[in-house]
């Protein structure tokens, strides 16, 4: 007869094990797993419906790099707002208003109508430093909406998003800002868009990890009344984390305006949705103090792999819009229950 106490002690060695192994492990693990596993999942698909590959074929994965690379510089400042429990529902018409006045600074002399004839032909660095710095601004004004007027983040951020979209729409008339210069748009070529994005996440992974400016975003995440008493200025910071947002959604803007040689009010439309929903799929959660850079980049990929891959498999565009929009409930409700599990 076996020894109940020998099987008890085999259990709990095996508990304790499999506890140590989930220590040890990245915390962005699980997250990674369920991407390989969307993407295993796509491709069975492609050779079953049709016999064609999904992760082989180059085209398609550079189209997805490239997508994921505009969603993810916007996600990584929504990341770090999400983080202080707050919320940018301005990001998407920051890119517009950002990408149309870039491009009307990088027109060339051969346009047919320049937005600003006496301006053209300047150096790349003028534009581009424009267009974030529209962004810089916009956010730098949800800061200060937010903390000096205690106005909620979702209704300043909802005003942002609104006002801006009409900036960017008055400022062109509606109308296309094209021929752009060669040294503009090359920041938008190739793998351009990719390197930008990598170094965000890299610069920013590093500040919310090994900073004081990353433990003071936690510290007014996880209790602003803590961190008010322990001395941390939460204004200021709340200010610098929104008015990073709206930098990187005016760099997003100005890549987004090269790449496609134009800049137009109509751009980046829902954009903002994507940035939060790659944010909460990889690991954010919408009551503050919790989040990481790197499972953002994870959860942009989910994004930009699910999008190609419902296109590949022939799934209707409407269709797709309401499973995505599935997915980010789902995200929240799982976000949800954690918490929930924690108290």
């Amino acid at each position: 007869m076996p020894d109940s106490n020998s099987t008890a002690t085999k259990v709990e060695r095996f508990s304790f094990s499999w506890a140590e192994l989930k220590r040890k492990l990245p915390k962005d693990t699980g997250i990674f797993l369920v991407m390989i596993f969307i993407a295993l999942v796509f491709e069975c698909a492609g050779w079953y419906l049709r016999e064609q590959s999904f992760l082989l074929n180059t085209n398609r994965l550079v189209l997805i790099v490239l997508q994921v690379a505009i969603i993810g510089i916007i996600a990584v400042g929504v990341t770090q707002v999400i983080i202080t429990s707050g919320i940018d529902l301005s990001s998407g018409s920051l890119i517009a208003l950002s990408a149309v006045v870039a491009a009307s600074l990088a027109q060339t002399a051969d346009s047919m109508s320049p937005v600003y004839p006496s301006l053209v032909d300047l150096p790349a660095v003028i534009p581009v430093v424009a267009g974030i710095g529209v962004g810089i601004l916009c956010g730098f004004i949800n800061g200060v909406l937010i903390t000096r007027t205690g106005i909620p983040p979702f209704i300043a951020t909802l005003g942002m998003m609104v006002s801006a979209r009409g900036l960017a729409q008055y400022y062109t008339q509606g109308n296309p800002v094209s021929f752009l210069s060669d040294n503009f748009t090359a920041i938008g070529q190739g793998a351009m868009p990719v390197i930008i994005f990598i170094v965000v996440v890299v610069v920013f992974h590093i500040a919310l990890r090994f900073t004081r400016y990353g433990k003071y975003v936690y510290a007014i995440g996880g209790n602003v009344v803590s961190a008010q008493v322990s001395g941390i200025n939460v204004k200021k910071y709340l200010i610098i984390v929104y008015t990073i947002a709206g930098g990187l959604a005016g760099l997003a803007g100005v890549v987004l305006a090269a790449r496609v040689s134009s800049g137009q009010s109509s751009m980046g439309v829902s954009y903002e949705l994507d940035a939060i929903a790659a944010a909460v799929i990889g690991g954010s959660s919408l009551m503050g103090g919790v989040g990481r850079i790197t499972g953002t980049l994870i959860g942009a990929c989910i994004l930009g792999l699910i999008k190609s891959g419902f296109t590949f498999v022939g799934i209707d565009a409407y269709i797709q819009d309401i499973i995505k929009g599935i997915i980010i409930v789902s995200a929240v409700s799982v976000d949800m229950y954690r918490n929930r599990k924690k108290r």
